[in-house]
């Protein structure tokens, strides 16, 4: 009986503890972990934490149906690879930058203030592997452009 209740005690340390270190990770609205993004243009670093479309079906529900963007928040689509792409606006209720970046994380173009609800597809104008969406305007309040740095594991240094 001791021992029983020793592992027991231990088991439920452990389940606590397993709680307590998932306490510091940011989540997205529907519970999803969100992951840090930095952005370095000409005024310095802006950092960024982000939701990860990475399979099919995320990729293309995206921010469908979403509350706009807080300024520090954003989806990063991830692609197994690199090609032209091109990205609407369909049920997306809210305008956003959509920024392309190739494999080294450099930014390819960027779409700035993608009208909502919009079925015109908004080209990459040169071969992409990642697209961030960030709140409309937020790539021009960080003075980001074609060129800058984007940083994040997806990407090669």
């Amino acid at each position: 009986m001791i021992v029983r209740r020793g592992f027991l005690a231990g088991i439920a340390g452990l389940v606590l503890l397993a709680g307590c270190a998932g306490a510091g990770t940011q989540q997205g609205p529907n519970g999803e972990p969100l992951e840090p993004l930095t952005i370095t243009t000409q005024s310095g670093e802006h950092r960024f934490h982000v939701e990860i479309a990475d399979d099919e079906m995320e990729r293309q529900r995206g921010l469908m149906h979403r509350d706009p963007l807080a300024d520090d928040r954003g989806m990063l689509f991830e692609f197994p690879d690199v090609a032209e792409r091109g990205f609407w606006m369909h049920n997306t209720p809210s305008p956003l930058d959509i920024i392309y970046i190739d494999p080294h994380g450099v930014i390819v173009s960027i779409a700035a203030n993608a009208p909502p609800n919009s079925d015109a597809i908004i080209p990459s104008n040169g071969p992409a592997m990642g697209v961030l969406e960030l709140r409309a305007g937020r790539a021009a309040e960080i003075g980001a452009k074609a060129g800058d740095k984007v940083r994040h594991p997806f990407f090669a240094e």
